[in-house]
């Protein structure tokens, strides 16, 4: 399925542009350019132009700074999407991402922060990403803990919530739900056969599907930022994961299906109306 002449392309394209701008970002980072902020961004929208994908935008992106953003983990791709969205935002990882070959140089270039799997780092990896969010960054957390099928959403894990019990400047730090469904193959919609070509998933290995991935279509995305909450309404950072599970849950349902609200807002690069 797809085309192996626009897999080619398309990622000869991508490769070089990156090579191009890897340099720009590495000096930027270096030495505090205020433009090393606003690269990614830039970056990954470009990224959508190259590989056809259409956003569609709804809900409002959080303005306040910081805000700890939420979302479900469907594949790789999701840091493209996500990062075409929010101005100025970085992930929190799994640490195996970092020695990954080219992409965990690009994770450790939008200033990534990375966890690792084990109870004894947990009061670490929460002050650092609270370092971060102090300091006015946007994080955003997949606290499911590993990629999904793209149909479903898996159980947040409370654990990740940690941070949310913090305060920055005596405030509760502000969580934005977002759910996140590739919805769209060239104008058809996307069937469980289907979206396994956009969702990456357990043993699956990178390099075939993400050549497979390029030489298919346009695909329309599906980006819903919900209402944003903090801890200080649920009480707890269990009740925390289980509500923003349950929201998240039900935009990515509402996207497959066809039922989503309206767009509020218009959406980077390919995106425009419905699809």
């Amino acid at each position: 399925m797809g085309s192996s002449l626009l897999a080619a392309f398309r990622i000869f394209v991508y490769v070089s542009w990156t090579l191009l701008l890897i340099p720009a970002q590495v000096i930027g980072l270096r030495f505090h350019f205020s433009y090393a902020r606003s690269l990614p961004y830039f970056y990954h929208r470009s990224c959508c132009r190259i590989f056809g994908f259409r956003l569609i935008q709804i809900g409002e992106i959080s303005d306040q700074r910081p805000t700890l953003f939420v979302s479900n983990h469907t594949s790789y791709l999701d840091i493209t999407m996500l990062s075409a969205l929010i101005r100025g935002v970085a992930f929190i990882s799994k640490a195996e991402v970092a020695d990954w070959p080219f992409f965990g140089t690009l994770a450790k270039l939008q200033e990534t922060v990375f966890i690792e799997r084990r109870v004894s780092r947990t009061s670490a990896h929460r002050n650092v990403i609270h370092e971060r969010l102090q300091r006015g960054d946007r994080l955003i957390l997949f606290p499911e803990g590993t990629s999904n099928d793209g149909n479903r959403v898996l159980r947040f894990k409370s654990a990740l919530f940690s941070v949310a019990e913090e305060k920055i400047h005596g405030e509760a730090i502000t969580v934005q739900p977002v759910s996140i469904a590739y919805t769209h193959l060239d104008g058809i919609p996307l069937g469980r056969s289907l979206r396994p070509y956009y969702a990456w998933y357990g043993d699956m290995e990178l390099a075939p599907h993400f050549w497979e991935m390029a030489g298919l279509g346009d695909v329309t995305i599906v980006v819903q930022f919900h209402p944003v909450v903090t801890i200080d309404a649920f009480g707890s950072r269990k009740t925390l994961a289980d509500a923003t599970h349950k929201t998240v849950s039900r935009g990515v349902a509402q996207a497959i299906t066809g039922q989503m609200p309206k767009a509020r807002a218009p959406a980077p690069a390919r995106a425009g109306g419905n699809p």
